[in-house]
């Protein structure tokens, strides 16, 4: 029987964290503060990392080598005055981080926060 949704996305979180502690706590990050501000909002894993959706997907977030980028499916419509935000694709943009530190430097609230303005 296939696990559950929040089965994979526990599994997923338990590998990351044995395997490199620093990327696990930079997701952690990011998990905490989507869902402070989409309580409601759900997880699965795809892709090799995890989905968040509100009434559609509207971010990923997934560990790479040297960071975790967090993609914002319709990125390129979002308000982002310090062009933070990377990639040129017709929809999505991303983020990078390679420290807990940047999750604020790199205003990733400002970005979560319109999500539900821009995506739905």
């Amino acid at each position: 029987m296939d696990k559950l949704p929040k089965e994979k996305v526990a599994a997923f979180l338990d590998e990351l964290h044995q395997s490199d502690v620093k990327k696990f706590t930079i997701v952690e990050q990011c998990r905490s503060l989507f869902f402070s501000i989409h309580p409601s909002g759900n997880e699965y894993i795809k892709y090799g990392g995890i989905m968040f959706s509100l009434s559609r997907d509207v971010a990923g977030l997934f560990a790479y080598k040297n960071y975790v980028s967090m993609e914002l499916s319709f990125g390129y419509s979002m308000d982002d005055p310090d062009k933070i935000l990377q990639g040129c694709g017709k929809f999505r943009r991303h983020i990078k981080f390679s420290t807990v530190d940047q999750i604020d430097e790199k205003r990733l609230e400002f970005f979560l926060r319109q999500l539900s303005v821009k995506t739905t």
